[in-house]
């Protein structure tokens, strides 16, 4: 088991406190870190929102919110009234400057505290609160924002967006939350290829065939519905998930775990992504919608019709990119994520080349298929080794493909894997930042995204049909059939 290490006293300050956000993941991720004894005592949580609400209140509703979304078996009763203690509430109206005057003048209670502010806010109002904040005096050296996604819906917004940060915090203040990044089975990645020379030896285009980054959700848009029509697939997940994920297979080892070191390699294989041509937006970018279909054997809605209203909006996307430095010439990285697929899974493949000549020919044997390194991010987080191997028994050389498997819930004896939050939220108080995009790198990824928005804007690209249930529309399928290949779960 890792060593808990108690982190520095702090103020946590949730602008957007009674949202969802801060209910689904943020006050249940900081309770478990609670819960493990990793808060000080000192440590406050404020919640700052509109509603005019008491204290009393306010904690009423935290603690609703642990009970909807916190195991039982997790809420021991002293744990949970220590942590509910740490709470307090400031109604204030975000368009004012007023409301931050008294957080300023509540956090200076205690000045020499790590001052953290999220903003669990819409992005529209990231630039006008960072302004407030700066004109009451809350962007010293010991306050930090933490920025949620979506942060724009292209390169221009985005741009906007950061500069308007920009003109309030210094770019060391500001901490922009992918919690991808923040998954155990993430950093294990990095553990993988650069603790590990057996990988990192054959870690590039001289032995990898290609490369499969998925991530699959089972569940549908729901009551989501709304937000996604305005967001879609390729801006809620590839974006900045499925783009944070192939950074990191296929980026250069950084000169060490420093912030920058890691950032400023994985833009280099941001900025070194293909543009897509006018032949990949017709072959190689697949844009699906979920029609009614069945999961688990129920019946479930299409997308338009959890939306009652036709919609052109994306619930799932699947594309080929190369990047073009020398590790990686002429390697195919396909990525792809849906909703209402078959499974919630999300992997990273690693598709090793064929061996050049096979000697136990003509012997009766199963076809000698390739290696693959299958890199479990969720469910069942782990690693697993595809190779071949002898059937065991008399009769001759027969091979068959067998697993080497690592379950890393069972390896390390965990009943539990950290949410990724726990571990980002306590970052931005021990001042890491390792694990949070900076502008530069957020601003690349929409460069390399933002053309494919405008091509599906311009020509009024249309979706394909898939039916719930299913692993996405059926040119996903033709894309890898052209190129010789199949998805991972279409292969023994």
């Amino acid at each position: 088991m890792s060593k808990i290490i108690v982190v520095d006293p702090f103020d946590y300050v949730v602008v957007g406190g009674t949202g969802d956000l801060a209910r689904r993941k943020l006050f249940p991720a900081l309770f478990h870190r609670e819960l493990d004894g990793q808060l000080p005592d000192q440590a406050r949580i404020i919640g700052v929102a509109r509603s005019e609400l008491s204290d009393a209140e306010f904690v009423t509703q935290v603690e609703a919110a642990l009970r909807e979304f916190v195991p039982e078996k997790d809420l021991d009763a002293d744990t949970l009234k220590r942590f509910l203690g740490r709470f307090a509430y400031m109604p204030n109206n975000a368009f004012t400057v007023d409301g931050y005057r008294a957080l300023k003048d509540k956090l200076d209670e205690h000045p020499d505290r790590v001052r953290v502010i999220y903003l669990a806010t819409p992005p529209s109002l990231f630039g006008p609160i960072s302004a407030f904040l700066a004109e009451v005096g809350l962007n010293g050296p010991k306050d930090r924002l933490v920025l949620e996604k979506p942060l724009g819906h292209d390169l221009p917004s985005s741009q906007e967006i950061n500069a308007a940060v920009a003109e309030a915090f210094d770019e060391s203040q500001v901490y922009r939350i992918d919690h991808y990044l923040g998954k155990e089975s993430v950093q294990n990645l990095m553990a993988l290829r650069f603790g590990n020379v057996l990988f990192e030896s054959i870690w590039s285009k001289a032995v990898v065939d290609h490369v499969q980054i998925t991530v699959a959700e089972d569940i549908g848009a729901g009551d989501r519905a709304t937000y996604y029509s305005k967001s879609g697939a390729l801006r809620d997940m590839v974006q900045n998930h499925l783009a944070q994920l192939l950074c990191l297979t296929a980026m250069e080892a950084p000169a060490s775990m420093d912030a920058d070191s890691v950032r400023d390699e994985k833009l280099k294989v941001l900025r070194a992504l293909r543009p897509f041509s006018a032949e990949d937006f017709q072959l190689n970018v697949i844009r699906g919608q979920y029609q009614a279909g069945s999961v688990d054997g129920e019946a479930v809605p299409g997308y338009a019709d959890e939306l009652g209203e036709p919609t052109r909006t994306e619930t799932y996307v699947a594309l080929k990119t190369f990047v073009d430095n020398w590790r990686w010439a002429g390697v195919p990285f396909y990525l792809r994520t849906g909703k209402r697929l078959p499974i919630r899974s999300s992997e990273i493949v690693v598709h090793f080349k064929a061996i050049p000549h096979s000697i136990f020919r003509p012997v009766t044997t199963d076809e000698v298929v390739p290696n693959r390194l299958v890199i479990r991010l969720q469910p069942d987080e782990g690693v697993s080794l595809r190779l071949m191997t002898k059937d065991p028994g008399p009769g001759g050389m027969r091979l068959r493909a067998a697993s080497l498997d690592l379950s890393f819930k069972d390896e390390f004896e965990l009943e539990r894997f950290p949410d990724a939050y726990e571990r980002l939220l306590l970052d931005v108080v021990r001042g890491n930042r390792t694990l949070f995009m900076r502008r530069d790198e957020l601003e690349a990824a929409w460069a390399w995204m933002t053309p494919v928005l405008d091509h599906w804007t311009e020509t009024e690209k249309g979706t394909e049909p898939y039916a719930a249930g299913s692993w996405g529309p059926d040119a996903a399928a033709e894309m890898m059939r052209r190129d010789g290949r199949s998805w991972h779960e279409d292969m023994k």
